[in-house]
C-alpha cells in the first residue's frame, strides 16, 4: 500500500514537473522576437516582392507576419506594389496616375500580375498561421489617403480579417485616420519622429522605427513597454 501511494505521488509529480516546464517554455517562446517577412518571403525560388506567392511562402515558414504595400490607382482601386513608380512598356509610370486595368497587366518578376488588395486578401484568408501587415503608402493628397484608408478597412472587414491584420504607415495622416475609423485596429507609425508617449496619446498600438532611431533613443523601448505599446524595428 505504501509503495502504491509512493508510485502515484511520483507519477503525479513527474506530470506536474513536465507541465511546469512546458509552461515556462511557452512563456519564453512568446517573449522572443517575432519575425515579419518584408514584402513577403520573396528571396526564394518562384517568388517576387509583394506577390501572392511571397505571401503563401511566408505562411509556409510560419513567421509572425507578412508585410505588403498598398497604393490607390487613378480609378480608385487599392493595388499591391512597393513603389509608386514602375516600368511599363519601356517607360516609367506612376501607380497613382494609372488605371487598375493597366496596372493588373504588369507582370512581376515571377510571372504573376500585379495584384489588387482584394485579390491579396482573398488568398490571405486561406493562410494558416501568419498575420498580414498592410503598409499604406504616403500619397500626394490627403483626399487620396483618406479614400485608401476607408477602402482598405472596408475590404478587410468584408473578409472578416480584422483580428489578423495590422497596419503601418510613414504618414501621420494615415495613422490617425485608421485609428479614427477603427479604434480597435492595430496601427503602427514608421516615421521615427514621435515618442511612445505621443503614440499612446493618439491611440497607436506601438512604434515601428528604423533601428537607427532606436539606437539614438534607447529609452523609448522601456517607455513604450511601460505604456503597454509594442516595439517593432
Amino acid at each position: 500500500l505504501l509503495t502504491l501511494r509512493f508510485n502515484k505521488t511520483s507519477i503525479f509529480m513527474k506530470k506536474l514537473f513536465i507541465l511546469l516546464n512546458l509552461f515556462i517554455i511557452s512563456q519564453l517562446l512568446s517573449a522572443q522576437t517575432q519575425i515579419i517577412a518584408h514584402r513577403g518571403f520573396w528571396k526564394t525560388s518562384g517568388s517576387a516582392q509583394n506577390s501572392i506567392s511571397a505571401l503563401i511562402k511566408a505562411d509556409s515558414i510560419a513567421v509572425y507576419g507578412s508585410e505588403m504595400d498598398v497604393w490607390l490607382s487613378a480609378d480608385g482601386v487599392p493595388m499591391v506594389n512597393h513603389d509608386d513608380s514602375i516600368f511599363f512598356n519601356g517607360k516609367k509610370i506612376s501607380v497613382q496616375d494609372t488605371d487598375s486595368k493597366v496596372l493588373k497587366s504588369i507582370i512581376l518578376q515571377n510571372g504573376e500580375p500585379m495584384p489588387t488588395l482584394k485579390e491579396y486578401l482573398k488568398v490571405f484568408k486561406k493562410t494558416k498561421s501568419i498575420k498580414l501587415i498592410i503598409e499604406l503608402k504616403k500619397h500626394r493628397t490627403k483626399a487620396q489617403e483618406d479614400e485608401l484608408a476607408k477602402k482598405t478597412l472596408r475590404m478587410v472587414n468584408s473578409f472578416c480579417l480584422q483580428n489578423r491584420v495590422e497596419y503601418i504607415s510613414f504618414g501621420l495622416n494615415f495613422t490617425t485616420k485608421l485609428i479614427h475609423l477603427d479604434p480597435k485596429a492595430e496601427v503602427y507609425y514608421l516615421n521615427g519622429d514621435l515618442s511612445p508617449k505621443v503614440m499612446k496619446e493618439i491611440g497607436a498600438s506601438g512604434i515601428d522605427y528604423h533601428h537607427s532611431v532606436i539606437r539614438k533613443n534607447p529609452e523609448w523601448i522601456k517607455e513604450a513597454h511601460d505604456l503597454e505599446l509594442k516595439v517593432n524595428v
